[in-house]
């Protein structure tokens, strides 16, 4: 009989990857290929259509070959959620770019439409947030003539970016959207699991262009790399699959997957929490659909990143490690990179440094914001999911030392960070498995376990009163 192996096709804001696994959940191959993201004006966010598929068509280009001819191989295809597209249903062609999900082009005129944020989120667990898939739909309608064109004609298709890869993808150009990624709109009903014909006519869109919503693992159709064909059985969101990386999430274990942003996920029910964070898809199966308390940080590597740019720092992953047990208190830094996330939604909040500090402080004072608003989520979690007996991060920074450790500090919990780092294509790929019986942790996580830091409690309350004064408006 062939061997199993499990495709996880890993589509994020930096890079596409390619990442092949046995049936123990062992990596058997990978290829990254890096993308770009441009930034054509402020609160902008692109990326290159064309650019995206063929990163993915040069991963698996290298992974495939590498693996034994007689395997029988499925795919999986896990993407940033809420970013969209635009793209002509008859020939393929892109009709927009990529919008990202970090992008706020459209905030002006989303806030225009005074629409009431408990009935969006009742309805899409959601806010009324223009990092989300609909006021940038608009914005394509309304600015992108090749898009109005398109929808005069009859041939528009627009939705998640998911959906345009799998159209470009595969053999069938299928036109689908799964449930994770389609939740991510602001269009989607979590009742009806379908879209939604009330938000579409208070957000003034034709609902004719939207891809038909299926189960995220109907099967999407096939992918031919170098002349294998290989079936793409499954579609979802990047931090979706991430929660399920060692296998089913607990209820009782916050999952952080941090990153360009950082995502606070907990398992629950449908859980009141009056919109300040929110109620998120994790699978949308044939047999229904799983949900997740989530809180989001937009600016967690990215500020770093724009950060030490700014202040002529080359390796800041490097200058954090050196410099995360420094004895010197670094500033207080007010992080707005993106706009503010949950439990706040600003987006028009200016980051800003409050105290003295060298560019080195200044720097850790960055990681320290991203600690302080992970640990707000994550107490919000914890009032309305239930207690936490764990930490679980993962993601790019989640490999940085000094940010487990202040998170371990703060909300006295160990903090687990698994040795594989790659969440998405892990939990994209047991997934895929069908839900075999876990996935073996070699070698063994590293753990940080919390002890108290009187002073970072200290900076951690007066962050807290800081931001409370520049949301008022106050001086600070």
């Amino acid at each position: 009989m062939p061997s199993r192996i499990f495709l996880a096709i890993d589509q994020g804001g930096q890079s596409s990857r390619a990442i092949a696994y046995d049936e123990r959940g062992r990596r058997l191959a990978g290829a990254a290929v890096p993308v770009r993201t441009r930034r054509p004006a402020g609160g902008q966010y692109e990326q290159d259509p064309d650019e995206l598929e063929i990163s993915i068509r040069s991963a698996l280009g290298q992974v495939v070959p590498a693996l034994p001819a007689d395997a029988s191989i499925r795919a999986g295809l896990a993407t940033q959620r809420s970013s969209i597209a635009c793209w002509d249903r008859q020939t393929g062609a892109a009709l927009s770019p990529i919008i990202s999900w970090r992008d706020t082009r459209n905030a002006d005129w989303l806030d225009s439409l005074d629409l009431d944020a408990r009935r969006i989120n009742r309805v899409t667990g959601l806010r009324p947030s223009p990092h989300y898939g609909a006021s940038k739909l608009h914005w394509c309608l309304d600015n992108l003539p090749a898009v109005a064109d398109a929808q005069e004609s009859g041939t528009l298709a627009w939705g998640p970016l998911a959906s345009f890869l799998v159209f470009r993808l595969t053999r069938e150009h299928t036109l689908a959207a799964d449930p994770v990624n389609a939740s991510r709109t602001l269009l989607w009903d979590l009742s009806t699991a379908d879209w939604s014909e009330e938000l579409l006519k208070r957000f003034g869109l034709p609902d004719g262009p939207l891809p038909p919503v299926v189960a995220g693992d109907a099967g999407f159709g096939v992918i031919d790399v170098g002349g294998v064909s290989i079936p793409l059985a499954r579609c979802t969101g990047d931090q979706a699959a991430a929660l399920y990386a060692r296998g089913d999430p607990a209820a009782d274990v916050a999952y952080v997957n941090a990153g360009t942003g950082a995502f606070i996920l907990q398992p629950a029910e449908r859980p009141e929490d009056e919109g300040r964070l929110l109620t998120s898809v994790t699978r949308g199966d044939k047999d229904g659909i799983r949900l997740a308390l989530e809180g989001t940080v937009n600016g967690a590597a990215a500020a770093l990143e724009s950060v030490a740019r700014d202040l002529g720092i080359s390796d800041w992953i490097a200058t954090l490690e050196a410099v995360g047990d420094s004895p010197v208190e670094p500033p207080i830094f007010l992080n707005g990179e993106s706009g503010l996330g949950s439990p706040w939604w600003r987006e028009d909040f200016g980051s800003r440094f409050v105290g003295p500090g060298d560019s080195q402080l200044r720097l850790l004072a960055v990681l320290e914001s991203v600690a302080f608003m992970i640990s707000t989520n994550l107490e919000i979690c914890r009032c309305r999911a239930g207690p936490q007996a764990e930490i679980v991060i993962t993601g790019g920074l989640g490999r940085s030392a000094p940010l487990c450790r202040r998170l371990a500090s703060i909300n006295r919990l160990t903090v687990r960070r698994p040795a594989a780092a790659e969440a998405t294509a892990r939990g994209l790929a047991w997934l895929l498995a069908e839900q075999v019986d876990g996935w073996p942790e070699s070698p063994a996580p590293e753990l940080f376990e919390p002890r108290p830091d009187a002073d970072l409690a200290g900076r951690f309350a007066r962050w807290r009163e800081l931001m409370e004064r520049a949301l008022r408006g106050d001086a600070v």
